[in-house]
């Protein structure tokens, strides 16, 4: 109690100054705003955007866990320390050293992600003298999820600064940006630095100098084994489940099909956008199927192995369902209409898989193919809007002829 008093009283002391949204951010985050809405009919609910996103961060923590833990073990498993998970109920599963080890190298990737990005939130706060917006609340859980697990914390710092100035801010805040900040992010660090974004040995940590030399720990992922036609040697436990080769969160299908549920059931996520995702992607890897079936593409050619790579497999391996929960569900910057989200989502689904079939070098699409329909979701949504109302005055015609 006297904590809230206390804030209660430096909210009302600095009211009307530049530095009141910090204190505001602060009061609201821990406490329920005692401000309401006057005048006009508003809907009664429950939910705020502090709420909203809490959810998210929910839906994310089992993935952010399981990260850690996948970490650690990736680590050992490449070291010859440990061996392959073979059940739930294999002693490796159990090791807590694997959760120890990811989550050295984990949480202070989470860390600089919320320091640098809301650091930046209250300067932009301050200068323009509004209140503090919670959408980096999601996007700085999202960001240390979708990066290798050693990737320099500096790099992820000037990232985070490029991605929540450039965008977000500059297009007016939360609620205002074009595209998904968190891929934004993603993409400058790709294009900035891709040697630690990209290759076999970005994926497990102290991949390159545990042995003394920069070979001494391969940690190709599966999708870039398909790239270079090389046998993939995970079973179907060990992709469903993640105990593969990956970005820090996105590597279980299985907990990330869980969120997805969450996000249904608490009607934050769209299933329209989740659901036609997966179908674009999966009618995407039938195509690619029966061409290499059918020996239009050889085994030689370099797109051979990732076209002849189960449709199945891509649903499940890589950033695919990741993007498609937690990406391209942004409320922001998804398509706004039912017949949109489902266009949208196929569209995403669609050329995600054509983006790793004919770009080895680059084998993941799923972020790149969200950032294209983040650009497209407002035509999409025109569209459809006009094609309503043409429907509807063609019925209007028809009555009144």
């Amino acid at each position: 109690m006297g904590l809230k008093q206390n804030l209660h009283n430096l909210k009302e002391k600095y009211k009307g100054k530049k530095i009141a949204p910090l204190f505001n951010g602060f009061h609201t985050f821990l406490y329920l705003p005692n401000e309401t809405t006057h005048g006009g009919t508003h809907i009664k609910a429950a939910d705020d955007l502090k709420r909203t996103m809490n959810t998210v961060i929910m839906a994310l923590v089992p993935c952010l866990l399981f990260g850690m833990f996948n970490a650690g073990y990736q680590h050992h498993l490449a070291t010859g320390e440990v061996e392959r998970i073979t059940g739930f109920f294999s002693g490796n599963f159990w090791n807590l050293s694997n959760l120890w080890i990811g989550a050295i190298k984990v949480l202070p990737l989470v860390i600089v992600s919320y320091v640098v990005g809301l650091a930046i939130e209250f300067v932009f706060c301050i200068i323009k003298g509004h209140e503090i917006e919670e959408g980096y609340l999601v996007t700085g859980m999202l960001v240390p999820l979708i990066v290798p697990v050693d990737l320099p914390l500096w790099m992820l710092a000037v990232a985070v600064a490029f991605g929540v100035v450039i965008g977000k801010e500059v297009f007016g805040g939360t609620g205002m940006n074009i595209l998904n900040p968190a891929l934004t992010i993603r993409a400058f660090l790709f294009f900035a630095y891709p040697t630690w974004m990209s290759g076999d040995k970005v994926w497990v940590h102290d991949a390159v100098n545990r042995a003394g030399t920069a070979d001494a720990i391969s940690g190709e992922t599966i999708l870039g084994s398909y790239a270079q036609n090389q046998e993939v040697a995970y079973t179907m436990f060990e992709k469903f489940f993640g105990f593969i080769p990956g970005s820090v969160g996105e590597t279980s299908a299985f907990l990330i099909l869980l969120g997805a549920a969450f996000l249904i059931f608490t009607k934050i996520g769209s299933w329209r956008i989740i659901v036609s995702t997966f179908f674009g992607a999966a009618v995407m890897g039938l195509i690619f199927n029966a061409v290499a079936s059918n020996g239009i593409i050889t085994d030689t050619s370099k797109f051979y192995g990732l076209m002849s790579a189960p449709w199945y497999d891509h649903l499940i391996i890589g950033g695919l369902a990741f993007g498609a929960v937690y990406m391209a569900t942004d409320p922001v910057t998804a398509s706004q209409t039912n017949k949109g989200k489902i266009i949208y989502g196929f569209l995403i689904g669609f050329i995600s898989i054509m983006i790793r079939v004919f770009n080895p070098a680059y084998p993941e699409g799923v972020f790149l193919a969200i950032l294209l329909m983040n650009v497209f979701a407002p035509t999409i949504d025109h569209y459809v809007v006009q094609g309503n109302v043409k429907k509807r005055l063609k019925r209007l015609q028809a009555k009144t002829a």
